[in-house]
């Protein structure tokens, strides 16, 4: 390796190796929230469902937030195209987050369901940045 700019080849490469992990530990985070959501949203739903009343759309919330996903996925891929990836992935993070507190604030089993496919849709962003 040769050194470029006056500095030493090894300092190049600690600043990269610097700047790979200062990059990489936001994206694994923004991963961890969707991971973390898709848990605890599984084991706590068939308790929220019940206190709304709604047990014979349980499946409904799944599906709403799974579709909303695999949708808006190719969708999201193309708006980082279009108007950069740093701009939509932000939009992407705040969406998922206002579909995750609507989520929570839902008090019938149509609200659950229509939050759940916002959150979907941040989601699918949520995959297409990181």
């Amino acid at each position: 390796m040769e050194a470029t700019a006056g500095k030493p080849a090894a300092v190049d490469e600690a600043a990269r190796s610097r700047s790979v992990r200062v990059v990489l530990l936001p994206l694994m985070i923004a991963m961890l929230l969707s991971m973390l959501d898709t848990m605890i949203v599984g084991t706590a739903m068939p308790t929220i469902v019940g206190e709304l009343g709604g047990m014979e759309h349980l499946s409904w919330v799944v599906t709403a937030y799974t579709l909303a996903t695999a949708a808006s996925t190719p969708i999201w891929g193309k708006l980082g195209d279009m108007y950069g990836r740093k701009g939509t992935f932000l939009a992407a993070i705040v969406i998922f987050l206002i579909g995750s507190a609507l989520s929570g604030m839902a008090q019938d089993m149509g609200q659950l369901i229509g939050f759940r496919a916002v959150q979907g849709l941040g989601a699918g962003g949520l995959m297409v940045g990181v």
